[in-house]
């Protein structure tokens, strides 16, 4: 297993910017598919964007203008760099393997966007 720490969430107004970081604690993560996910009061979590061992990512319709996935493999983190936040991006934030396969959750990073 591989543990996952988010963080660089917080409290942002409408318009403005976040970079989350996903840090893995051991490295096999340079060879796996890793992903952003997003789970919002009362609701389901949903995927955000996903990026490969070569750097391919893949968003979310709704985020693909705003948000870009990075990697750094040498230092087993993945980013997400957030621009133009909305209140519908407010959400617990999460990363992990892409497809998951039992891969427990980390603790997440809360991201409250005020209108």
């Amino acid at each position: 297993q591989v543990q996952f720490v988010e963080s660089g969430g917080g409290l942002v107004q409408a318009g403005g910017s976040l970079r989350l970081s996903c840090a893995a604690s051991r490295g096999t993560f340079g060879f796996n598919v890793i992903a952003w996910f997003r789970q919002a009061p009362g609701k389901s979590r949903a995927f955000v964007a996903s990026i490969s061992r070569g750097s391919d990512t893949v968003y979310a319709d709704s985020m693909k203008d705003r948000f870009t996935i990075s990697r750094d493999n040498s230092k087993n983190t993945v980013y997400l760099q957030m621009n133009s936040l909305k209140p519908e991006d407010t959400a617990l934030y999460y990363c992990n393997f892409l497809p998951r396969n039992d891969n427990p959750w980390g603790q997440g990073t809360q991201v409250t966007v005020s209108s």
